[in-house]
């Protein structure tokens, strides 16, 4: 086979369909509201609890619910396409998998490494922002305070703090690898549970915010355009589309249940369903709790690091800024879990196909779970939340989804052309429309949104230059170990004796 061929190899979609029935590494533990609970979970936190608010304050006014509602757009044609593929192929590997069916084996190696480390990443962010809450509330509650050296990762813009490990960060990214180590449904159970606790969290800051509101406080409902210093518009049509790119990272995370695929009762009935549903209810929660949280307060006030809790504060009622805490905590646990979850399975997909180590790809005996990736997982993401600062973590978990987006929608356009005729039991509406309109959001979402304002261009939005080009090292790294090991010892390079 030549050089290039080897490159777009690939499995077939019946190759794939037909190694669904004879395959046993997994138990099919999951059923559809489980499913559910792992994209709301992976999807509800952060948006709610910090972004809302903060985009309020920062570029759209009381419209970032509008910007709530461009990034659901986004996101929503890159969940049919995600369910259209879930229905095709209910294989453990998401976007991996799916790449390796109508793209190749390359473009399906820079995929997985790809969401290998964002997933990765996004549990050690995650993780580092609940050691902080978990702090707050102990000393809030029982007046525990942990020692200095145990409070945090070392910052050397302040080194007289005296910190140097995040203990709690590290502890709960070690607990909740044990969780999806020890079975697959307990940590599903748990979740679950947890997706409960912060559900009704949500529902109480929109149930009791709602006898707060002041309508004054959403006029003007998109304030005047300024141009700050940095040269960029914040507020007026140009900020809405600024907060858009910002809440984006808020309202995807379904991506995650799809890896859990070979562990569904019934993946190709439930697996599009649980997509479509955990986005259509998180973003009914999005709405909701940006017109609660604009109406309460002046949007100005909203700035702050926790922004519904500082809403609640300024109208005295106390006794729900507890509950929120607890809320915070639960959702923000979710998160982790789910994308913990998500990222050991695309590793153990990876080993599986022979583009990395075997040894990887053994299931638990006991467990029937990913052992292996899961707790080197864990162990990894413990260190870099116990030494690394939220920033510069949080620099590196963007692009890799918005990239991902751009290939599922291009895939199941060209999936559609190649093979029409496939039986698919998700048929994603208006596909001709949904999938360049899916590509088109991410890649405004990586370089900008193009915004014309007195009479010059500008891109609003976008990732900065230092997340790109750290982007491109991982994936030159990823290359050299394709190069180097996977294009020889792929399970398709042993069939065709390459």
């Amino acid at each position: 086979m030549s050089f290039l061929g080897k490159l777009v190899r690939h499995k077939t979609i019946e190759q794939l369909q037909a190694e669904v029935g004879t395959r046993g590494d997994f138990r099919r533990v999951l059923g559809l509201w489980q499913l559910t609970a792992i994209g709301v979970g992976a999807i509800i936190g952060v948006g709610v609890f910090v972004l809302a608010g903060q985009q309020a304050a920062a570029n759209a006014g009381p419209a970032v619910l509008l910007s709530f509602l461009i990034a659901g757009l986004g996101s929503g044609c890159a969940a049919l396409a995600y369910a259209e593929f879930s229905s095709m192929i209910p294989v453990t590997g998401s976007a991996y998998t799916y790449g390796y069916a109508v793209l190749g084996e390359l473009f399906a190696w820079i995929i997985g490494w790809d969401l290998l480390i964002e997933y990765a990443l996004i549990v050690g962010v995650v993780a580092i922002g609940w050691s902080g809450y978990v702090q707050a509330l102990l000393e809030q509650v029982v007046g525990v305070h942990l020692p200095a050296w145990a409070q945090g990762a070392y910052d050397p813009l302040h080194p007289e703090n005296g910190k140097v490990f995040n203990l709690i960060a590290a502890v709960i990214s070690l607990l909740i690898a044990w969780m999806l180590t020890v079975k697959t449904e307990w940590g599903a159970r748990a979740n679950t549970a947890i997706v409960t606790i912060k559900v009704l969290g949500v529902a109480l800051v929109i149930g009791v915010g709602a006898f707060y509101v002041n309508p004054a406080n959403w006029h003007p409902f998109i304030p005047t355009a300024v141009i700050a210093k940095d040269g960029l518009s914040h507020f007026g049509w140009g900020g809405v589309l600024a907060a858009s790119s910002v809440v984006f990272f808020a309202v995807f995370g379904y991506d995650t249940l799809t890896t859990a695929a070979e562990e569904s009762k019934n993946p190709q009935r439930d697996l599009p369903r649980a997509v479509l549903l955990s986005l259509a209810v998180s973003m009914l929660l999005y709405v909701l709790v940006s017109l609660v949280l604009t109406g309460m307060v002046p949007y100005a006030e909203l700035a702050g690091p926790a922004p519904v809790d500082a809403a609640f504060k300024a109208l005295g009622l106390d006794w729900v800024r507890g509950i929120i805490s607890v809320a915070a905590i639960a959702g923000i646990t979710s998160v982790m879990f789910a994308f913990m979850l998500g990222a050991a399975r695309i590793w153990f997909a990876l080993a599986r196909d022979g583009l990395l180590p075997k040894w990887f790809a053994q299931v638990h005996p006991k467990y029937g779970t990913p052992a292996r990736p899961t707790m080197i997982l864990g162990v990894f993401t413990a260190l870099v939340a116990g030494f690394l600062p939220i920033g510069e973590v949080a620099e590196l978990v963007n692009i890799g989804t918005l990239s991902a987006f751009i290939v599922i929608c291009g895939s199941v356009l060209l999936l559609r052309i190649r093979k029409p005729d496939l039986e698919r039991r998700f048929r994603a509406p208006a596909l001709w429309l949904v999938a360049p309109l899916g590509m088109l959001f991410s890649l405004f979402l990586i370089v900008g949104w193009p915004w014309f304002s007195d009479g010059r261009f500008e891109l609003l939005g976008g990732l900065p230059m230092i997340t790109i080009w750290r982007f491109v090292v991982w994936m030159v790294l990823g290359l050299a170990i394709y190069f180097g090991y996977g294009i020889r010892h792929s399970k398709l390079a042993q069939a065709d004796g390459s």
